[in-house]
């Protein structure tokens, strides 16, 4: 996986099987500009996704599925970390405001109450829109999960995951173009620990199914909540 340099990273790779409803219900889909990302619900009318994702002047929509139902709600207002640039290190994460609308139906994740950074080995369920074969668009729009574990020493500003068969040192399952913005939950409580960012294999190439990059939440849980308060969706502490 590359840095925030990256190309933004689509879809699961590696035969993710689809998600199952515990995890369904708080992905969602967000279409806009020339991308297609993934996001989850924090409250009933926020998102939590990538910044990359959501750049400056763009008109997106959140794609919600009910069941059999597609629900698409228009988007009131970005809000990218405030120190995220694409060019450098930085947060690469964004709250992302719905407009009013009855048909909306988020089932918000709960974040980890986890305090210190994983350790290498732990398992984490990592879900996303995004392709199912690096290259391959037309299989993009669907959801899949899959299970990844923890390498690269892990710290509060990155969590790199790669498929526990694979290590890392071969294509198996991993984020693609679409996965950006997806959730990361620990695999014991399903609880949201990060928020996928970026894809690449061992010399920083961009290629799908090696590392699977994602930024930590907990390091930001203040700004979420505060950015949260001011966009008139408070989160529980």
């Amino acid at each position: 996986m590359l840095a925030l340099t990256a190309p933004p990273v689509a879809a699961m790779v590696g035969g993710a099987t689809l998600a199952d409803q515990i995890i369904a219900r708080h992905v969602v889909l967000i279409l806009g500009g020339h991308s297609l990302c993934s996001g989850v619900a924090i409250a009933s009318d926020l998102v939590l996704t990538a910044a990359h994702c959501v750049l400056a002047n763009g008109k997106y929509k959140l794609v919600t599925f009910d069941g059999r139902r597609t629900v698409v709600n228009d988007v009131l207002r970005v809000v990218p970390h405030p120190q995220f640039s694409p060019r450098a290190d930085a947060p690469d994460i964004a709250l992302v405001k719905l407009a009013p609308a009855p048909s909306s139906k988020l089932a918000p994740a709960l974040f980890s109450e986890r305090r210190a950074p994983p350790s290498v080995g732990e398992r984490f369920v990592v879900a996303g829109f995004g392709v199912a074969a690096q290259g391959e668009r037309r299989s993009a729009g669907t959801l899949r999960a899959a299970t990844l574990v923890a390498t690269s020493r892990p710290n509060s500003q990155q969590l790199n995951l790669v498929d526990p068969r694979r290590l890392g040192e071969r294509a198996g399952l991993g984020v693609c173009n679409g996965d950006s913005g997806g959730p990361v939950f620990d695999e014991r409580d399903r609880a949201l620990v990060a928020i996928v960012s970026w894809s690449g294999g061992s010399e920083g190439e961009p290629i799908c199914g090696f590392v699977s990059g994602a930024i930590p939440v907990a390091r930001y849980r203040y700004w979420i909540m505060e950015t949260a308060e001011k966009l008139g969706s408070p989160l529980e502490p």
